[in-house]
């Protein structure tokens, strides 16, 4: 929802740092992948109990998420970092969720129904961004929907946070997503 919604209001910037990284040579692709180690590394961090690096270094790459996208759109997008980008963002998911489960194994089983729920509404997602004839600013028909990428960065940090509440946390998230399935699974009958 605030992907779709409130990207305006800092598009600028996002836009601004694309044009300044293209004007020094750098690709989407190396920008994917810096943004892609960072956040991989978030996993790790909250396991080490380095709470504030894990949701600098999130964040980082939630940024560096948009940005690649800019910079594709300033140059020249590739199917290859479209996938790239999908690929990485559902694995700093991962990493972000396989590191709480790890380091707080009372709130796993909360965690494992919630990436579930992920692989339900992204395979809803890629289903109909395959298969409608629709195109958007991305490279494939981009559906909206209450949990977008913005919204479980901002989940996830909470859940970083508040670690008390991981599990409950977890089952508000999975009761997000799976809103947004539903959301995506009506929107896809009307345009298929």
């Amino acid at each position: 929802m605030l992907d779709t919604h409130a990207r305006k209001y800092i598009d600028p910037f996002i836009d601004f740092t694309a044009k300044k990284l293209s004007r020094w040579g750098v690709t989407a692709n190396q920008v994917t992948i810096v943004g892609f180690l960072l956040g991989a590394s978030v996993g790790v961090l909250i396991y080490i109990d380095q709470l504030a690096y894990a949701l600098f270094a999130l964040w980082l790459s939630g940024f560096l998420d948009v940005v690649d996208g800019a910079l594709a759109r300033e140059t020249t997008p590739s199917a290859w970092g479209t996938l790239m980008d999908i690929t990485f963002d559902r694995l700093v998911e991962i990493s972000v969720i396989l590191g709480l489960a790890f380091r707080f194994p009372e709130a796993m089983w909360a965690l494992l129904i919630l990436t579930a729920s992920f692989i339900l509404s992204m395979t809803i997602f890629l289903t109909v961004g395959a298969l409608a004839d629709k195109q958007g600013k991305k490279s494939f028909y981009y559906q909206a929907g209450l949990a977008e990428r913005t919204e479980s960065f901002i989940l996830l940090s909470i859940m970083m946070i508040w670690t008390d509440y991981i599990a409950v946390l977890a089952l508000v998230f999975l009761g997000m997503v799976l809103f947004t399935a539903v959301q995506r699974l009506k929107e896809a009958k009307s345009i298929l």
